[in-house]
């Protein structure tokens, strides 16, 4: 049997687990997934071992988290652009994404004294709501591997909320990212909403034709490029908050090379499971289509960016961003009946599912692996009441 042939098989048993027979759907997985569930399992036991090594947990966790964050949030920053230029080579992707993810941490580096985070870990006056710990906890270590099986289940969580959280010194670290996240959410809908709505007409006249201009390749570059820079700059963190808020030089080296290897590895497998969650959406892989998305999410998040250091949910501000087109699509079209307008709502709701879901995990893994945050939710549910 061929390569594709075998790929093939393995895609359409994925498919039917996905949606077919519920009560088979766990057995369905093992049976997909054993390969994949082997390597979590070694990885639950490195993390168990780890963590009586304050140094050998920090990297372990670093480069489980260096994986599991790139490979999720390939969906937000990355999705529309492998999506729609899937006729390139994917080294050609890699080196370019890769170049900007290289010159945008070296910058903050330089400029910030050995912090890549472009000070999204700390505060202005030097203190840290997510301090590097002195003894690395299980569920720090294991916080990415849980990020990874959701990334498998093809769920767009928050890894700002699994990553971060873990490392909260108390909940207010928690809240103020569930804060800014929201308000991003609201506005990335419906800014997304409004565009799509009133300009759906115009846009669908002029990109009625699959041809378009050599021009619009080189504008969803830039866009895509801005838009990655501005990840890294919001997201970086989710990653570098396993090792010192100023790193050497050497460690410093190890951060960046090893997401630069990573982000090939991505573009290799051309987003991987994940990416059906882009490719389902409408008319996404049409270039002109996917530089409107993301111009639109690369404003956000540069607005987010500067009206404060707290760190964000970039993927809630994705969400929005993608659920207010597709509702505003459905909602626009001509077509009798209700079947696209019942198809939006589902994927929007399934997408908001999975996010909350994942910020639910994330409280969860929180108040598991720290004391104070365990305390402060007992004492909030005990004053309800």
């Amino acid at each position: 049997m061929s390569k594709k042939s075998k790929k093939a098989k393995k895609a359409k048993k994925f498919k039917r687990y996905d949606r077919s027979r519920p009560y088979l759907n766990i057995l369905d997985f093992l049976t997909v997934e054993k390969n994949f569930l082997a390597i979590v399992i070694v990885g639950i036991i490195v993390a168990a071992i780890s963590t009586s090594h304050t140094s050998v947990a920090m990297w372990v966790g670093f480069f489980f988290a260096a994986y599991a964050a790139v490979a999720n949030d390939s969906i937000q920053s990355l999705g529309t652009f492998i999506e729609s230029n899937k006729a390139k080579k994917w080294w050609v992707l890699w080196l370019f994404i890769g170049g900007i993810f290289l010159a945008t941490v070296a910058f903050s580096w330089v400029y910030f004294d050995g912090d890549v985070t472009y000070q999204r870990l700390t505060n202005p006056d030097g203190t840290s709501d997510y301090p590097h710990p002195d003894q690395f906890t299980f569920f720090q270590i294991i916080a990415p591997l849980v990020l990874l099986i959701l990334t498998r289940l093809r769920m767009p969580v928050s890894t700002t909320f699994l990553l971060l959280s873990v490392f909260s010194a108390d909940t207010s670290g928690i809240t103020s990212v569930v804060f800014k996240s929201w308000t991003g959410y609201i506005m990335a809908f419906v800014l997304s909403f409004t565009i799509w709505y009133l300009s759906y007409k115009a846009i669908r006249k002029y990109f009625k034709s699959r041809k378009h201009s050599n021009y619009w390749t080189a504008i969803q570059w830039v866009v895509s490029g801005s838009l990655w820079a501005t990840w890294v700059m919001q997201d970086g963190a989710n990653i570098a908050v396993f090792l010192p808020r100023e790193q050497t030089f050497a460690q410093f080296s190890i951060f960046s090379i090893s997401i630069f290897l990573g982000l090939g590895l991505l573009f290799y497998l051309r987003g991987d499971k994940i990416q059906g969650v882009v490719s389902e959406k409408t008319r996404i892989s049409d270039i002109r289509a996917a530089t409107l998305i993301d111009l639109s999410y690369v404003v956000l998040l540069i607005y987010k960016l500067f009206i404060s250091t707290v760190p964000m949910s970039t993927t809630w501000v994705f969400l929005g961003i993608i659920g207010g087109r597709e509702i505003a699509i459905s909602l626009s079209r001509r077509k009798k009946g209700n079947k696209h307008k019942k198809k939006a709502i589902r994927m929007i709701g399934r997408d908001f599912a999975s996010a909350m879901t994942g910020l639910a995990i994330s409280i969860i893994l929180a108040a598991s692996g720290n004391k104070a945050i365990r305390e402060e939710i007992f004492n909030s549910i005990v004053n309800l009441f």
